[in-house]
């Protein structure tokens, strides 16, 4: 019996959750996200990735709340906030999406209880307007910490920027141009264009000096608005994102938890990537079945999936072009 299964058999039997999908790499479970993780042993999964309903009062479906007055929200989030940290291995990751005003209390709590922070990456949130007495909104923030020191964390690269009217570069890198690896400049956390997520960097001189931009901020998630793409009525995430963060800070073989499933972006993510999952979901779980049966049955929506080979500005990049992340660890 393979580790992500010894584990879902402990939470099927101690919570009596109902198991509603599995395949070779994950088992999904429908039930609450508590009893999820208190199920789950101590130190047993390496990458936790979670999206809590924002509290905004959308509509889940029948028995889930998504309006509760603040000071239970906060209290509510801090219950998996712990969960989710006795869960995670020494050098595991935690990523935590959601909007500024709770991830600053989220922030604020896994400072307290000794997590180590790594980034706050800002996720731009395109085409939108102004509420009331306040500045439109442009971001959904991303956490990234982790138990300690990090046990893994992948480099992903991505060709170097030029502008999509006269090919130029858009940076001047600073007078470092000369100690760019051709292949690409390994970003820590920002990706600026949807076309150039991953590029194969396989070649690379792992002894070559590379400058790195250290922005937080991704600006090509695209949302999922789109009657045709969309798997589920509320908000639901692209898997380019959880392919990216999975990409970067776990290995093939590794554990991955969500206990927020929604449509099943982390499963879907995970399956592709060749790592073992364990999630669960409160609410309907069709949504998450069909997109992880349709990865099953060869049907990979390429609209959102991690782009590989960069686009020139002569020839488009067809659907069989694309590609599965790349990187180095």
């Amino acid at each position: 019996m393979l580790p992500f299964q010894l584990i879902a058999t402990s939470v099927a039997t101690q919570q009596g959750l109902e198991q509603v999908y599995m395949s070779d790499y994950g088992i999904l479970y429908q039930g609450d996200c508590l009893k999820f993780l208190s199920a789950l042993p101590d130190e047993s999964v390496d990458l936790v990735f979670a999206d809590p309903p924002f509290n905004l009062g959308k509509q889940y479906g029948e028995g889930v709340s998504d309006q509760m007055a603040v000071d239970k929200y906060i209290s509510w989030s801090q219950e998996w906030l712990n969960e989710s940290i006795r869960v995670l291995k020494s050098g595991g990751s935690l990523f935590v999406f959601n909007l500024p005003r709770w991830c600053i209390e989220y922030g604020a709590y896994l400072n307290r209880q000794g997590m180590w922070f790594r980034h706050w990456i800002a996720c731009r949130m395109p085409k939108n307007f102004p509420r009331g007495k306040r500045m439109s909104p442009a971001h959904y923030g991303l956490l990234y910490y982790t138990k300690g020191e990090p046990t893994v964390f992948n480099k992903i690269y991505t060709p170097i920027q030029v502008c999509r009217h006269c090919g130029g570069e858009i940076r001047d890198y600073g007078g470092h141009r000369k100690k760019l690896n051709e292949k690409g400049i390994n970003l820590m956390d920002v990706w600026d264009a949807p076309e150039d997520v991953w590029e194969d960097a396989t070649e690379a001189d792992a002894d070559e000096i590379l400058w790195t931009l250290t922005e937080e901020m991704w600006a090509d998630i695209p949302p999922v608005r789109h009657r045709q793409h969309k798997k589920r009525m509320p908000n639901e995430l692209a898997p380019i994102m959880l392919e990216r963060i999975i990409a970067m800070a776990s290995n093939p073989g590794q554990i991955i938890i969500d206990p927020f499933g929604g449509s099943g972006t982390t499963f879907y993510a995970a399956e592709k990537l060749q790592r073992y999952w364990i999630g669960s979901e409160i609410g309907d779980t069709e949504p998450a079945r069909e997109r992880l049966n349709n990865l099953a049955n060869g049907l990979i929506e390429q609209w959102e999936s991690a782009r590989g080979s960069k686009k020139s500005k002569q020839q488009k990049t067809t659907a069989s072009q694309l590609s599965l992340p790349l990187f180095t660890q």
